[in-house]
């Protein structure tokens, strides 16, 4: 893409004694994601770039326009930095009617260049139809829609979202999501987006970034940061459920396997070839639908790891029913309703777990 649409971002900002922002990644047009655990600093990224706060040091920039510039003394204002920004609560004006709304960023325009932009963006969102309602008059979605076409009707040089589309159901976001790509695909500007999706992540972003107590654990194209993850924190964000330490026993490199023994624990099991030596600790990540449960001894599997566990919880989420199993360590693991049927799991059974070795990922131990 052209270098001079390209937003970049490398800064510091200490917020607390025990808190501190340090961010340095480009983003080019189109998605890029920011996913990370509540507190993470995502929000606070979002407003250094928007100048609602201002960074302690470092450079924000839009191609060769700086925004901010600490050795320069740089720090436009808000309404210069030609910046859109929705906010997880939309902060639409409630006394003002739609066509207010989104004309309200561009109300120095002459009239007539006011109205053809107006009408042009309520067309590409699709909410033309209700130019002369109320937000309270509106559904959930509407509001949503003219969020983002009152910010995009100013054609800022960048869209900064704050999980917006958290309450709209998923056919909802997907019909909306899809409009805002069609309208990028003509305009060609980045896009940071905010959220604890990872489902959302994999759907939109050609790339993504990883916040943890205000540093970026990792950034790249999100089937490479997020379908092998190798921090805890990113495994926990993209559905990771079962994270445990371990022991490396043995190694077995023609097999391209390890063997490994959960801390404090007898359990063993056998996962992919890692840069460890027998007696180095580990962390295994599992998803918890990755476990198969048998009411038997397994006989027969390609799976290499089976084990003998007990049944401690049950319950229900939906279509989806989560077990909690005691085999050495606490296994959380997914099921359909059938499933639980079929083998009359209760508290209190014994079973088996199957786990495949290519199931279990290895993070890195920074903390430890």
């Amino acid at each position: 893409m052209a270098a001079d649409k390209r937003l970049s971002v490398h800064i510091a900002h200490r917020l607390s004694n025990s808190f501190a922002l340090e961010a340095g990644f480009e983003a080019a047009a189109g998605f890029t994601m920011i996913l990370g655990p509540s507190g993470g600093g995502k929000t606070t990224l979002l407003n250094c770039i928007a100048g609602f706060t201002r960074p302690d040091s470092g450079r924000i920039a839009i191609g060769a326009r700086r925004l901010f510039d600490s050795d320069e003394r740089i720090d436009l204002p808000v309404a210069e930095r030609r910046l859109g920004y929705v906010f997880q609560d939309l902060a639409l004006f409630p006394h003002l009617t739609v066509a207010q709304n989104v004309q309200y960023g561009i109300a120095k325009m002459p009239a007539g260049e006011r109205r053809a932009r107006m009408t042009a963006m309520l067309e590409s969102f699709r909410i033309a139809h209700l130019i002369a309602r109320k937000p309270d008059e509106i559904s959930g979605g509407e509001r949503q829609r003219v969020a983002l076409a009152r910010s995009l009707v100013t054609n800022p040089a960048a869209l900064l979202l704050d999980e917006p589309l958290t309450a709209l159901d998923n056919a909802t976001k997907s019909k909306l999501l899809d409009d805002l790509r069609v309208w990028n695909a003509a305009h060609e500007i980045p896009i940071l987006y905010v959220t604890h999706a990872p489902e959302e992540a994999f759907a939109l972003g050609e790339r993504v970034v990883v916040l943890e107590a205000g540093r970026i654990l990792a950034q790249g194209v999100p089937q490479h940061v997020l379908t092998t993850p190798r921090h805890e924190t990113i495994a926990q964000v993209v559905g990771f459920e079962n994270v445990f330490e371990a022991i490396v026993k043995s190694i077995a490199e023609a097999q391209g396997t390890m063997l490994c023994q959960l801390a404090g624990s007898t359990t063993q099991l056998e996962v992919p070839l890692g840069h460890a030596e027998p007696g180095a600790r580990i962390k295994i990540a599992i998803r918890a639908g990755d476990i198969m449960v048998a009411s038997a001894r397994p006989q027969g599997l390609s799976a290499r790891n089976s084990f003998e566990g007990r049944v401690l919880s049950i319950r229900r989420e939906g279509v989806r029913v989560i077990l909690m199993i005691e085999a050495g360590a606490t296994f959380e693991v997914h099921l359909t309703p059938g499933a639980i049927d079929s083998l009359q799991l209760v508290p209190g059974k014994q079973i088996w777990l199957v786990i495949k070795t290519y199931s279990c990922n290895l993070l890195e131990l920074r903390a430890l």
